[in-house]
């Protein structure tokens, strides 16, 4: 976090010294948390995280749950005291084995996550210098900036909206379903006569 003000305000005191921050008609603003929001990539990105923080919670809560009722029957002296010794031995053997596959859920767990949310963060950053770059050069911009990087700037230099439109936009044309179920580069082949 350090590092990203620390160049932040280098970047905004060398444009200062090249004459860059007096020409504000040539700088914009991007707000990159909203890009990931409210961008249709984004949302879709979102729902894919969802759904695999949803299933490794769920491996996570069954063992648990495992672990608990192992637990409670330990808590319970009229059920030990019904147990073999070889029964006792295996419950605190499965207990063990349970504790280890919890711990091993739970790593598991966080660097899949982490992971996943790193590969979106690089995905989404990707989508939004290309949706930016296209931004920049409808406006004739010569830099747009991440938001995170200005201590101040005017709401007129944001062009978050225009991002978010050009990566919707990119998402579609991505994900449009092609005509005839023909590759896209097909489609415009004449036929062989």
């Amino acid at each position: 976090m350090i590092r990203k003000s620390l160049f932040a305000a280098l970047t905004v005191l060398g444009l200062s010294a090249g004459g860059f921050a007096n020409d504000t008609k040539n700088v914009a603003v991007v707000n990159f948390a909203t890009c990931m929001t409210e961008s249709k990539i984004g949302k879709q990105e979102q729902a894919s995280f969802e759904k695999l923080k949803t299933q490794m919670t769920s491996l996570v809560k069954d063992t648990e749950k495992q672990l608990t009722d192992l637990a409670a029957k330990f808590n319970d002296s009229d059920f030990m005291d019904g147990l073999s010794p070889e029964a006792e031995e295996e419950m605190k053997m499965k207990y063990q084995q349970l504790s280890e596959e919890m711990n091993r859920y739970q790593n598991q767990y966080y660097q899949a996550l982490q992971q996943a949310n790193m590969q979106i963060v690089q995905n989404l950053g990707a989508n939004i210098q290309d949706a930016s770059e296209k931004v920049a050069k409808n406006k004739k911009l010569t830099m747009v900036i991440n938001k995170e990087a200005c201590f101040f700037f005017t709401p007129t230099l944001d062009v978050t909206e225009a991002v978010i439109a050009e990566m919707d936009k990119a998402f579609e044309q991505k994900n449009a379903p092609v005509a005839n179920n023909q590759p896209a580069e097909a489609k415009n082949i004449p036929a062989k006569k």
